[in-house]
């Protein structure tokens, strides 16, 4: 059982930077692919960031270029270094995580995740 713990959210600029990370325990070394998705109140959960087993990313058009997804070489935590924020990024952002090599980030994607946060929020002030 994964149990993972998002933090770093909080209120910014537009232009500005945040990085978040997802707290993973316990440690395991079985072969996990992670992601992160965001969700604004209304709207379905979108995938915008991901890496499979072997930490290959694959991001959204939405975030590419400005997010960057990464994880500790423990396996402890996941980051999303996001750069250059607008105020339309403005969500709750969640880390999941699946016992997989890879399922993807699409919506038909979401439900094969096993494990998520209770997410964090990030706030782009115009």
């Amino acid at each position: 059982q994964v149990q993972l713990a998002e933090s770093g959210g909080g209120s910014v600029q537009a232009g500005g930077s945040l990085t978040l990370s997802c707290a993973v325990s316990p440690y395991t070394t079985e072969s996990y692919c992670w992601a992160w998705f965001r969700q604004v109140p209304g709207k379905e959960r979108e995938g915008i960031a991901g890496l499979d087993y072997a930490g290959r990313p694959t991001y959204a058009d939405s975030v590419r270029g400005r997010f960057t997804i990464t994880q500790d070489n423990a396996k402890k935590t996941l980051y999303l270094q996001m750069n250059s924020l607008k105020p339309e990024d403005t969500a709750m952002y969640y880390c999941a995580a699946s016992r997989s090599l890879w399922v993807g980030i699409s919506n038909r994607d979401r439900g094969l995740y096993n494990y998520w946060g209770t997410g964090t929020q990030v706030t782009v002030n115009a």
